[in-house]
């Protein structure tokens, strides 16, 4: 009985995702390397949030879809998971055009914004993930928070939080905050090191035996994660739920880092990928080989 109700929920859960044609064949497309490369996506999609929620979020109103996010998550099969942020200012070829990184989302959707990575990183990318931000607050607030410590106060009334230093539990709503704010000197290389760290951390208790034991905290993040999550076609839940493991085995023995990049002298904000460190990151990748140490971004 309980085997069948578990496979029955499986079911259920992959009907409610919602699928979209995010990768595509095309000339010159990257072959398929060693392991599996997904592209996480956080969008700045507002859908299904009420004024109050928008308020209470602090995420304003705007129309249209951008990526504040985006990481590739590499899983070896018996090696290193690896994730490594991809900064949305990053000026690489969109379209054939130079262009931000995150334009391509927006102009071209989930199809152009894989494919602009796969032509830029040279891997091929073999699943796609995307949620916004009711979604994520959802997510945290059914786990009962995250415990997450940090180093200096964070006041950003742009994202809506005022955080003392130190370790504290964080709701959806101050998740979503920490994870969006860009209000630190180095601005975005910042925000991506600490939404790894969040995700991490997000990752590591959902998985903990107290949640997985606990019905009344897997089941209702189990229904926000695939109820708000924009998949790829060929992916089903137990395909999310591997990357989970794999994502939760990084505090362990996996990797995070940045792209390696340098400000753009071209384009004020906006950084470019190192045209030596960033491909030795993608060949040690494709490769199935642990990323080179000096290529793992300080404090991760």
């Amino acid at each position: 009985m309980l085997l069948l109700l578990l496979v029955g929920f499986g079911i259920y859960l992959d009907t409610q995702m919602t699928r979209t044609q995010a990768l595509s064949s095309y000339g010159g497309r990257p072959a398929a390397g060693s392991g599996t490369n997904w592209l996480l996506v956080g969008s700045d999609s507002r859908a299904g949030l009420s004024s109050d929620q928008e308020q209470q979020l602090s995420t304003g109103e705007a129309d249209g879809n951008r990526t504040d996010t985006m990481m590739l998550v590499h899983v070896e099969l018996g090696g290193q998971t690896s994730i490594v942020s991809l900064p949305r200012d990053s000026i690489v070829k969109v379209d054939g055009a130079n262009a931000r990184l995150n334009s391509a989302y927006s102009s071209g959707g989930p199809q152009l914004l894989t494919r602009t990575v796969e032509q830029a990183s040279g891997l091929r990318i073999d699943h796609y993930a995307e949620i916004g931000f009711e979604g994520f607050a959802s997510m945290v607030d059914a786990v009962g928070g995250v415990n997450m410590c940090l180093d200096a106060p964070l006041d950003d009334p742009k994202a809506g939080i005022d955080l003392p230093a130190g370790c504290q539990e964080l709701d959806g709503a101050k998740a979503l905050g920490y994870v969006r704010s860009r209000a630190f000197p180095n601005a975005d290389l910042q925000r991506v090191q600490n939404q790894r760290k969040f995700l991490a951390a997000l990752m590591a208790k959902a998985s903990s035996p107290l949640t997985l034991v606990n019905p009344f905290a897997t089941v209702p993040f189990a229904n926000s994660a695939v109820g708000t999550l924009t998949v790829d076609d060929a992916t089903h839940v137990w395909h999310l739920a591997s990357l989970g493991w794999a994502m939760h085995a990084v505090g362990s023995g996996g990797v995070t880092t940045t792209v390696p990049v340098s400000p753009s002298s071209a384009v004020s904000g906006a950084v470019v990928w190192d045209q030596q460190d960033a491909p030795r990151l993608f060949n040690a990748l494709r490769s199935g080989d642990d990323i080179p140490s000096d290529l793992v971004t300080p404090g991760k």
